[in-house]
């Protein structure tokens, strides 16, 4: 039996206005999905535990098994092994985003206009933080670069705390009342707007109409973290394919596969059918028993409030995705059976995160129960099994 997760980070939504008042998924043309809804179980899951914040970071750790309660110590760790660095028991990490805030002349009176400068180029981006880890980086301090608009800062005997905002729950707000507490990483924020803001790259970036990244922005602090390894918990070799170095740096930890697709960007533009490709292959070639697929482009279109690109990743999704793989797999003769599920919504009226429960979908081939339902918010809610404790899912699944 091979089992296929795809995770549609941040699919789950509220009813818009601009679709008809339905949901991205009650909108999309999505039939792969909703076959496997009508004829496999429905559950309604809990991935974010109370108290905990609704990251990425928690709530694909509960779709991958782990509960965050037990393991998590922070996002930025787990992404600092997808990058190749290692923390020390001192150390501790920060996301660091490449973002574009207004011009206004006092830092602290910008606005913030866009938390992933453009979704700026990985080539692009890493030549700045490799500029400003020559300016500002030695000693204690020190900036690696990342995928996108996702950078890493790691900094040796920091303070035990902080009052860090990501700038994706901050769009188009005046930033003053959510820079940070420290004044270290503050004074670091405010250099680094020194060193962008006549960069040849972001000239370069305005002149092509595109968002220049004006200022680093730390967020998501912590320390080196210590995952099971997945085999030993669950028996069963599993790899990961994603774009974003937080699932990378989850797969790494847990001793899973990951596998880098070429094009993999992590938005509406990624490459969906070298991902497709990338997971059939490792079941039926390299004999993974389990592919983890994190899909990244619902959840960029959830933050930046865009509703018809929203539902037009979940159509491709289907289309691109669970057809390919599925296809493969019946004309390898296998048995198999799906999981699809966000780890978190991203409602697009608030362009960011929540923490109320995801609807999540089971289908084992030869399933045939043809109930009238669709893989949707409402039915799942109506009809599913409520799972409270998200990481207990991945047993259930396994089970199939």
């Amino acid at each position: 039996m091979k089992h296929v997760i795809i995770l549609a980070d941040g699919c789950a939504d509220l009813p818009l206005e601009i679709l008809g008042g339905l949901t991205p998924l009650e909108k999309s043309n999505t039939p792969n999905m909703d076959e496997f809804a009508a004829n496999g179980q429905l559950y309604f899951i809990k991935t974010v535990p109370d108290g905990m914040k609704p990251g990425s970071d928690v709530a694909n750790l509960s779709a991958m098994g782990y509960n965050p309660l037990d393991c998590y110590t922070g996002r930025s760790p787990l992404e600092a092994a997808s990058i190749g660095v290692t923390l020390t028991d001192t150390q501790t990490a920060f996301r660091a985003n490449l973002v574009t805030l207004s011009d206004e002349e006092n830092y602290e009176d910008k606005t913030m206009l866009d938390y992933s400068s453009g979704e700026i180029s990985t080539e692009e981006s890493r030549a700045l933080i490799k500029d400003i880890e020559e300016k500002l980086g030695g000693g204690d301090i020190h900036f690696y670069g990342g995928v996108s608009y996702r950078h890493l800062f790691v900094w040796d005997n920091a303070p035990e705390k902080f009052n860090l905002t990501p700038p994706h729950d901050i769009s188009d707000r005046k930033i003053k009342e959510y820079l940070p507490d420290n004044p270290k990483i503050l004074e670091l924020m405010k250099k680094s707007e020194e060193i962008l803001k006549n960069h040849p790259i972001n000239k370069k970036r305005v002149e092509m109409g595109k968002n220049p990244a004006t200022s680093l922005w730390m967020w998501g602090e912590g320390k080196r973290p210590s995952l099971q390894i997945f085999k030993d918990l669950y028996n069963k070799n599993c790899t990961a394919i994603s774009a974003v170095d937080l699932i990378k740096g989850i797969a790494i930890l847990a001793g899973m596969k990951s596998i880098d697709v070429e094009g993999a960007t992590g938005n509406i533009h990624t490459n969906f059918d070298g991902k497709a490709k990338a997971a059939a292959d490792a079941l039926l070639k390299d004999n993974a028993d389990i592919v983890y697929v994190h899909l990244e482009a619902p959840d960029e279109c959830g933050h930046q409030g865009d509703a018809l690109g929203k539902t037009k990743s979940l159509e491709i999704i289907d289309e691109k995705i669970i057809s390919y793989i599925r296809a493969r797999l019946e004309e390898a003769g296998e048995d198999y059976a799906f999981m699809v599920m966000p780890d978190h919504p991203t409602p697009v009226s608030i362009k960011t995160h929540s923490s109320e429960k995801v609807p999540c979908v089971i289908y084992k081939k030869g399933d045939n129960k043809n109930n009238p339902y669709r893989f949707t918010e409402s039915f799942a809610k109506e009809y599913g099994t409520v799972i409270e404790n998200g990481h207990d899912i991945m047993k259930i699944f396994l089970e199939y």
